[in-house]
């Protein structure tokens, strides 16, 4: 078969599934079996690929049909800029996080810009899993400052989801300062004050999980499961997160799109927090509650 056969064949296969982006996952597809770019996909749209390739590229179509995220396929998703290797064992990172990240680099320039000589920023990400929040940071840290003043703990309760993050560190960075702790949320963290907490806890209710799409309930429930309200996890960093912050630091939280009200009431109930904001994402919808420690 030629490729444009496979690509044709491919997407309309998605398509009587009702799969969102056919063409873009056959693309991506395509791609990663053949090791070309897409633009080549269309240039040698004529080539005749081998057998091998072909069953290949089915028993993966297949795969897709029956719910396998295309990341999980390639094992690669493209967050910040870079290019993180992703399996079966951490959540696929999402443009949406993307913010989070954003509003921690423009905290981060603000503790940089007040540094004083002998101080050091640390910055602590709780839930890590494929270490999207944390390898971004560290790569935008190895570009912008150079020096050791900046350190990074990355911590996740599972010890496979940290050998992903491991490895997407040695991907995207050059010689990081991320500390990695296995660690269920503040449980192993290392008891000294924090400049900047960041967490993109899970956050979805329990039962909501099993009505979100295949592709979705394929990803690791552990990290999707925030509780029967889905607000497990913002009660536990509310109670713990300011025994380990310096005073005035900052915490970031990435939150669901229907979540601002109860978390933000979760923290101002718990006194130790103030200036809580709400940011957008790039839909309009409410993502990210920043706030300061009392």
């Amino acid at each position: 078969m030629k490729i444009q056969d496979l690509r044709k064949e491919g997407i309309k296969k998605l398509k009587e599934y009702n799969i969102d982006d056919s063409s873009i996952k056959i693309d991506m597809l395509l791609q990663y079996l053949l090791n070309i770019s897409k633009i080549d996909i269309i240039v040698n749209s004529e080539k005749v690929v081998s057998e091998e390739v072909k069953e290949k590229y089915f028993e993966n179509l297949y795969k897709i049909v029956n719910g396998t995220p295309i990341q999980y396929i390639i094992n690669k998703q493209e967050f910040m800029g870079h290019d993180f290797f992703v399996d079966e064992n951490v959540l696929i990172p999402q443009p949406d996080t993307e913010i989070l990240v954003e509003e921690t680099i423009k905290v981060l320039k603000n503790k940089i810009k007040n540094l004083k000589e002998n101080d050091i920023v640390r910055i602590l990400d709780i839930c890590t899993g494929s270490g999207a929040i944390a390898v971004s940071l560290a790569s935008y840290i190895e570009e912008h400052y150079k020096n050791n003043k900046i350190e990074i703990y990355a911590t996740d309760i599972s010890e496979n989801a940290l050998s992903v993050a491991r490895k997407n560190m040695v991907l995207n960075t050059q010689e990081s300062n991320i500390k990695f702790i296995l660690s269920d949320m503040f449980e192993k963290v290392p008891k000294i004050k924090y400049d900047i907490i960041v967490s993109n806890p899970p956050y979805i209710e329990t039962n909501v999980i099993k009505t979100l799409t295949k592709e979705v309930q394929i990803e690791p429930h552990i990290a999707l499961d925030g509780g029967t309200d889905g607000l497990k996890y913002y009660r536990i960093i509310a109670k713990k997160s300011y025994k380990f912050l310096k005073s005035e630091a900052d915490l970031l939280l990435e939150i669901g799109y229907n979540q601002k009200e109860n978390v933000t009431t979760i923290f101002e109930e718990n006194k130790n927090y103030i200036n809580i904001k709400c940011i957008k994402d790039f839909s309009g919808n409410d993502r990210v509650i920043k706030m300061n420690l009392k």
